[in-house]
């Protein structure tokens, strides 16, 4: 029994914490990495796109510019 107890937890672990990484041909920490980095640009574009409702002469194009960039750094990762 704990043979497949621990087939099952190790199936779980990966489709938790592997699985998805390894279609973008990175390993966990990498993915973890890359992610990070997404959500901070993404924090950016979400604060620049606030600023710019508030005062519409500021940030006219930041957001989109970054929205842009991470655009492209997806589309090159598939």
């Amino acid at each position: 029994m704990s043979d497949t107890t621990t087939h099952s937890n190790s199936t779980l672990f990966a489709r938790i914490f592997l699985d998805h990484p390894a279609t973008v041909d990175e390993s966990y920490f990498g993915h973890m990495r890359f992610a990070f980095g997404f959500s901070f640009w993404l924090a950016v574009a979400a604060g620049a796109a606030l600023i710019h409702a508030l005062i519409p002469a500021l940030c006219e194009t930041t957001a989109s510019r970054i929205l842009k960039r991470l655009h492209d750094k997806i589309a090159a990762r598939h």
